[in-house]
C-alpha cells in the first residue's frame, strides 16, 4: 500500500533537506544554499549542493539528485518504507501503520480540510465581492489592502449565514459538525455558525491546509469577546500550531530570525511592510510545542508582545514556558515596544527600517529579561534576596539541555553577587564565615567556572560521605551502584569504598589519598553550606544522599543518551532511536 502523500509532505515540510544531509555530510552555507563533499563518491572538491527552498539535492560528479527520502534510501542502502519510517521517526511524528483506523482518519482529515476549504472560499469571494458595507470600512480603517485579503484568504461570516446546510449536503455530516465551524444551540435547537458576523483568518497546518480560524468581531458588541478562535478538534491543537508559520518558514533560508506575535493583524501588518517573518501564537500561553516548532526552522526566536501591561504579563508566562526548550545553537529574545504599540500599529507608523534598527537595539535576550523581572519584585534584605535566589534556581531546573542550564544559573549567580557585594557568594550559597574581598570572591567564581555540573555534583558526594564514613558504611547499598566519570574523584570513591566494603574502621586521614584532592572536594563541595545545619540529623544527610546518587545517575544516563543521540545523527537507526527513547523515560522516572 501507499504512504499518503500529505503522510509524506508533512514528512518533508518538518525537516529541512540540509538537517538530514548535515547528519553524514559536513555542509557549509554558500548564499541560499549548502556546499559539500560528496557522499556518493572520493573528492577533495566540493561539488554536492542543498537547496531547502526547492526541497533537494544534487551532487555534479555523480548527477545524483533527489528528496530527503532519497537520500536516505541511497546512501544508507534502505527501501522507502524503512526510510519513511525513520524520518518520521526523527521529525517526531507517528508511524503510519496502514491499518483500518489510519487509513479511516487520513480519509477523515482529507474531508476536514475540504470543508474549510469551501467555507474559507466562500465567505472570501464574498467579502471582495461586497465592497460598501461596515467590514470594507474596517478594513479601509486598519489600511487592509486587497493584496493582503488577497494573501491570507481573509473573509466575513454575515449575521445570518447558511452554510450549515450548503456542507452537510455535500459532506459527511458528522465530520462538518465537529469541525468546529459550527455549535449545537440548545435554545433553537439547531447547529450555527460560531464566526457569524466576524472577519475570519484561516490557520493553516505546515502544508498550508486550512484547519481552523481565527475570528474578529468588528462592529462593537459588549456582550462578545473581541477575537475568538476555533476549538480543538481531532485534526487542530492550539498548542501545536500557529498562524502563518506555513508561509514564515519558506524563509528560514533567508533569515535567522522568526519575529513571534500576539495577532492575526499584527502578523498581517508585518507583512504589508515587509516583514515576512513572523508568525502569531492562536490566543493561548505560548506552549513548549509551539517553541520546539519553531526552532526546526529559525535560529532565533524574537518574541514582540504588545507594548501594555498585559504585553508585558503574556511575555513573562512566554519566558517561562520556552526558556525549557533553549539550546546552544538556538536564542530566544523579547522586544518589548513603546507604551501602547502593537507590531501592527508600531510598523506601520515607522516603517519596516525602523522596526528592524529598533528591534536590533532593544532585544533582551531571555535570561536577562527573566533576572530583571525577579529583580523588580526584590527588596534589599537577606529574606527577598534568598526567594529571589530561589527562583531563578528553579527556573533553572527546568531547561532540559544541561549546557545552556549549567550558564544560565552560572549568569544567574554571578548577577546576584553583584548585588551582595558584602556576602561571600560561593556558587549558589551565602556563606556566614569569614568574609572574602570581591576579587576572592570573583577569583573563586572563575575556578569554578571551569568545573562542569557534574564535577561540582561528584565533589558533594564525596564530601557527604567522607564525613560520615559510620552512616555510608551502615547504608552502603545508596552508593553500590554509582558512577563517577572524573578520574581524580573516581580514584578517592574507589578507595573509600573498597575499605568501606572490608568492613575495615577508617578515617579520612587513613584513606592514604592526595591531601590536595582532599582540600580540592572540601572546597567545592556546595553541600557543606548545608550539613553544618545537619550534623546530627541522620536521616536528613541520607535524604541528601539520595538525592545526590539520583542525579549522579541522571548524569550517567544524559551522558549515555548523548552518545546514542551522535551515534543516531550518523545511522539513523531505529533501534538507537529506541533505545534514546527507553532512557529518556528512565530520566524522568528518576
Amino acid at each position: 500500500m501507499k504512504y499518503p502523500k500529505e503522510y509524506l509532505d508533512e514528512i518533508k515540510t518538518r525537516l529541512k533537506v540540509s538537517t538530514v544531509v548535515s547528519k553524514t555530510v559536513n555542509l557549509k552555507k554558500k548564499g541560499k544554499e549548502f556546499v559539500g563533499l560528496s557522499p556518493f563518491k572520493n573528492e577533495k572538491t566540493p561539488s554536492f549542493t542543498v537547496n531547502d527552498e526547492k526541497g533537494f539535492y544534487h551532487c555534479f560528479s555523480t548527477s545524483e539528485h533527489g528528496n530527503i527520502f532519497d537520500f536516505l534510501m541511497k546512501t544508507q542502502n534502505l527501501k522507502f518504507g524503512e526510510a519513511v519510517r525513520t524520518l518520521a521517526s526523527f521529525a517526531g511524528m507517528r508511524p503510519y501503520t496502514f491499518s483500518k483506523q489510519d487509513e479511516e482518519r487520513e480519509k477523515n482529515k482529507q474531508t476536514y480540510i475540504s470543508i474549510y476549504e469551501k467555507y474559507i472560499k466562500y465567505y472570501h469571494d464574498k467579502l471582495i465581492k461586497e465592497k460598501s458595507n461596515s467590514t470594507s470600512e474596517y478594513l479601509k480603517k486598519r489600511n487592509l489592502s486587497i493584496k493582503e485579503i488577497k494573501e491570507f484568504k481573509l473573509g466575513f461570516v454575515d449575521k445570518e449565514p447558511s452554510m450549515y446546510d450548503v456542507l452537510i449536503n455535500e459532506f459527511d455530516k458528522k465530520i462538518v459538525e465537529k469541525s468546529g465551524l459550527f455549535y449545537f444551540d440548545e435554545k433553537k435547537k439547531k447547529f450555527v455558525e460560531r464566526f457569524r458576523d466576524r472577519l475570519i483568518f484561516p490557520i493553516n497546518n505546515l502544508s498550508g491546509a486550512p484547519i481552523a480560524l481565527g475570528g474578529r468581531i468588528i462592529n462593537q458588541n459588549n456582550y462578545l469577546a473581541k477575537y475568538i478562535n476555533s476549538p480543538e478538534t481531532d485534526f487542530f491543537k492550539k498548542g501545536s500550531n500557529l498562524y502563518n508559520l506555513d508561509k514564515a518558514r519558506k524563509f528560514s533560508n533567508v533569515y535567522e530570525k522568526i519575529y513571534l506575535v500576539e495577532g492575526y493583524m499584527d502578523v498581517i501588518g508585518l507583512n504589508s511592510k515587509g516583514i515576512e517573518n513572523s508568525v502569531a501564537n492562536l490566543g493561548t500561553s505560548l506552549t513548549e510545542r509551539q517553541i520546539m516548532i519553531l526552532n526546526q526552522f529559525f535560529n532565533h526566536i524574537v518574541i514582540c508582545f504588545d507594548g501594555d501591561e498585559s504585553g508585558y504579563k503574556a511575555a513573562f508566562r512566554a519566558a517561562e514556558n520556552s526558556i525549557k526548550e533553549l539550546k546552544p545553537e538556538k536564542k530566544i529574545s523579547f522586544l518589548f515596544l513603546p507604551e501602547n504599540e502593537d507590531p501592527d500599529s508600531f510598523i506601520k507608523k515607522h516603517g519596516k527600517e525602523y522596526f528592524i534598527k529598533y528591534s536590533d537595539k532593544n532585544l533582551i535576550e531571555i535570561h536577562e529579561f527573566l533576572f530583571e523581572h525577579f529583580k523588580k519584585e526584590t527588596d534589599n534584605n537577606p529574606s527577598s534576596l534568598a526567594t529571589f535566589e530561589k527562583k531563578l534556581r528553579l527556573i533553572c531546573t527546568t531547561i532540559k539541555d544541561e549546557y545552556i542550564k549549567k550558564y544560565i544559573l552560572e549568569f544567574f549567580l554571578e548577577k546576584i553577587s553583584l548585588l551582595t557585594p558584602f556576602s561571600n557568594f560561593k556558587k549558589g550559597y551565602f556563606k556566614s564565615k569569614n568574609q572574602k574581598s570581591l576579587s576572592s570572591t570573583q577569583k573563586y567564581f572563575n575556578e569554578t567556572k571551569s568545573l562542569s555540573g557534574v564535577e561540582l555534583k561528584e565533589y558533594s558526594f564525596l564530601y557527604l560521605i567522607i564525613n560520615d564514613l559510620d552512616l555510608i558504611k551502615n547504608n552502603l547499598y545508596l552508593i553500590k551502584d554509582v558512577k563517577l566519570f572524573s578520574k581524580e574523584n573516581k580514584l578517592v570513591f574507589d578507595a573509600v569504598f573498597e575499605k568501606l566494603q572490608n568492613d575495615e574502621n577508617i578515617s579520612i586521614d587513613s584513606l592514604g589519598i592526595d591531601q590536595q584532592l582532599i582540600d580540592k572536594i572540601f572546597r567545592f563541595a556546595s553541600i557543606k553550606n548545608i550539613l553544618q545545619n545537619k550534623v546530627h540529623e541522620n536521616d536528613k544527610k541520607i535524604d541528601l544522599l539520595d538525592e545526590l546518587v539520583r542525579d549522579l545517575k541522571n548524569y550517567e544516563l544524559e551522558f549515555r543518551i548523548e552518545e546514542l543521540e551522535s551515534k543516531f545523527s550518523q545511522d539513523l537507526s531505529e533501534s538507537t532511536f529506541n533505545e534514546i527513547r527507553e532512557l529518556k523515560k528512565l530520566q524522568k522516572i528518576n
